[in-house]
């Protein structure tokens, strides 16, 4: 299992994708619900388990993901 920052990843929780620490969200749930409209209030209302603190380390999370050097070339607009 790695923790970082609010975040973690096991094996044995959703499959080992990066989730809020104490929960089964996902950081990539958590990206895809404020990118498609959603408010940390809608968030936080959804997901009683959930904390400001956990969507907060979400973005940071993926934040340093972006920073990897890594190229992620778009075939189609995303905006």
């Amino acid at each position: 299992m790695v923790t970082t920052q609010g975040i973690q990843s096991d094996p044995a929780v959703m499959m080992g994708k990066p989730v809020v620490v104490g929960t089964r969200i996902t950081v990539e749930q958590i990206l895809g619900e404020l990118g498609a409209g959603r408010s940390v209030e809608e968030l936080l209302e959804a997901h009683p388990r959930l904390t400001r603190e956990g969507i907060l380390a979400a973005l940071r999370f993926g934040a340093e993901v972006m920073h990897a050097d890594v190229v992620y070339p778009l075939t189609k607009s995303v905006a």
